[in-house]
């Protein structure tokens, strides 16, 4: 039994319902130019649509800073939402107040309206009660599903779910259920891959894993702080280091908690950053002082996917390289094949996120292959720490 409601808990026949989605999309010349997050909100929608429900949708754009500004509307969003869920959906020129309300009761069951964006009012932002009443009014049941904003304690994600019976949406339940299957109850063995460029942004993932893990693979740039720390010449390699004692304190404490941490055993090198730039592979001992490591090489490929094929359970965050230069996208590229395989064999949990990971996976052509993708870049990031999130926080307190 899951420790927060679901859509299957309500009953929203002829009842009105606040939906949490983001739809801060990339925009271009005034129109959509990626849909993902679009797509994504389907399920929920479709879903309390079929039920009879009017369904209310909220979300920011931009950085707006509390002020309406023109460019940041979500106006162009609803056209683009309508076109997917093959309906025409009202748009409200505000998100709360007489325009909104005149549009929610304007509404009949089983249509959509989109308000506008929840960031031109301060309120939202600073987690305002009254912010969260005005949204409150215009519904009957609240539903989350927006994970990708649920580190924000914000008047849409954390207020309003003390005045409203609130449950997770069709996407939220997905990640949350990816996430517990993941860390909070995962099956053994458990491998963590962290990739990236620097071990300072990464120091909290690195100490929350280490508690929860059997084996930590670490790449990327921040490998080479790893490796400069275990006395190797990284040559003109990006490497932290004043960060030396903290990934020696890293190593140290892994050690102590039985969790074994794989670094590169070979290295592509080139002396440019550039795609097809001129490379080779060397072992670590063979890294010229005027040379940069920009990937893993052949043997650390091997080594990885070997013990892969020996763990249950694995969480990817960042690149093993410089993905976005051909070829030193090889050895993501060959790690994440191989989590897919695996994934698709049905040997392994995959649940991969944040920042460049989506890109790197789907450069990789098998992000529609692992177990879970989130394409939540902060949420996830914070998940991967330990820390609570208020937005699903206040999603398991309103089922308490």
């Amino acid at each position: 039994m899951s420790s927060f409601k679901t859509i299957d808990q309500l009953d929203v026949n002829g009842k009105r319902v606040l939906v949490r989605a983001d739809l801060n999309v990339p925009m271009q010349n005034g129109k959509v130019s990626d849909t993902t997050r679009i797509d994504r909100s389907l399920p929920t929608i479709k879903d309390l649509m079929g039920k009879g429900a009017t369904v209310i949708v909220l979300s920011h754009f931009g950085r707006p800073k509390g002020k309406a500004v023109a460019d940041m509307s979500l106006r162009p969003i609803a056209a683009a939402l309508g076109e997917a869920l093959g309906t025409n959906v009202a748009f409200a020129a505000n998100c709360i107040g007489a325009e909104a309300e005149a549009a929610v009761s304007a509404a009949q069951p089983g249509s959509v309206i989109l308000l506008e964006n929840l960031r031109f009012h301060a309120g939202e932002e600073s987690n305002d009660p009254d912010m969260a009443a005005a949204l409150a009014a215009l519904g009957d049941v609240y539903v989350n599903d927006a994970f990708s904003c649920a580190h924000r304690a914000h008047a849409s994600t954390e207020a309003i779910t003390r005045l409203l019976p609130s449950a997770a949406g069709r996407l939220m339940q997905a990640e949350l259920n990816a996430l517990e299957g993941a860390l909070e109850k995962p099956e053994h063995p458990v491998a963590a891959i962290v990739g990236g460029a620097k071990v300072s942004t990464k120091m909290a993932v690195l100490g929350h894993l280490m508690e929860k893990v059997d084996l930590l693979v670490i790449g990327g740039g921040m490998a080479n702080t790893f490796l400069y720390a275990g006395g190797m010449d990284v040559g003109a390699s990006l490497c932290e280091k004043d960060m030396v004692g903290d990934a020696r304190a890293i190593q140290d404490a892994a050690a102590a908690k039985g969790c074994e941490i794989i670094l590169p055993v070979d290295a592509v090198i080139a002396r440019e950053f550039a795609a097809n730039a001129p490379s080779e592979t060397v072992g670590l001992d063979g890294v010229s002082s005027d040379a940069m490591i920009l990937d893993a090489g052949p043997a650390t490929i091997a080594l990885i996917n070997d013990k892969l094929a020996t763990c249950k359970t694995l969480v990817w965050n960042g690149p093993m390289g410089a993905f976005e230069l051909t070829p030193f996208d090889a050895a993501t590229n060959a790690v994440a094949r191989e989590a897919a395989r695996l994934t698709k064999a049905g040997s392994l949990l995959s649940v991969a996120g944040g920042g460049d990971t989506v890109a790197a996976l789907a450069n990789a052509g098998v992000v529609d292959d692992f177990s879970y993708v989130s394409t939540a870049g902060g949420a996830f990031l914070e998940w991967l720490e330990g820390r609570e999130l208020p937005g699903v926080a206040a999603l398991k307190v309103a089922a308490s």
